[in-house]
């Protein structure tokens, strides 16, 4: 049996993609690749992708978005982390998040890995992200 290596992507259930994408692309700095919409489902998926990174991040609106909004503490995802190189690059982000106004929890020491920090925010549908940079990132 062969090895994991990497995540391939993550995927977000979102209530507007027409929202969320543009949202995804400025504060985060990640670019569309592909939409698509399947006409018999109703499902319109995104994907977005960091240049020069390895990752993909999916956005999927379901037809049947009347929901409750993001909970943690429901079943399911939790959060999404990404990484950065250095305490350094997380100011910059802490300056980025807040020239788009989104509001976050600064620099904050992580409690679960000892010399790491964390900037804790959400997206429009309230889905919690987290940006860390330290030893163990």
């Amino acid at each position: 049996m062969s090895e994991l290596t990497a995540v391939h992507h993550v995927a977000l259930t979102v209530t507007d993609v027409d929202r969320s994408v543009p949202w995804y692309m400025r504060v985060l700095e990640l670019a569309e690749v592909t939409r698509r919409e399947d006409p018999e489902t109703g499902v319109r998926k995104v994907v977005l992708h960091a240049p020069g990174r390895a990752f993909a991040l999916l956005l999927v609106q379901h037809p049947d978005t009347e929901r409750p909004g993001f909970d943690e503490r429901r079943t399911g995802l939790d959060h999404v982390a990404f990484q950065v190189e250095s305490p350094a690059e997380l100011r910059k982000w802490e300056n980025r998040l807040a020239e788009y106004g989104v509001s976050f929890e600064p620099g904050t020491p992580s409690r679960t890995v000892p010399g790491s920090e964390v900037v804790v925010f959400r997206d429009p549908d309230g889905i919690q992200l987290e940006i860390w940079a330290g030893p163990e990132a």
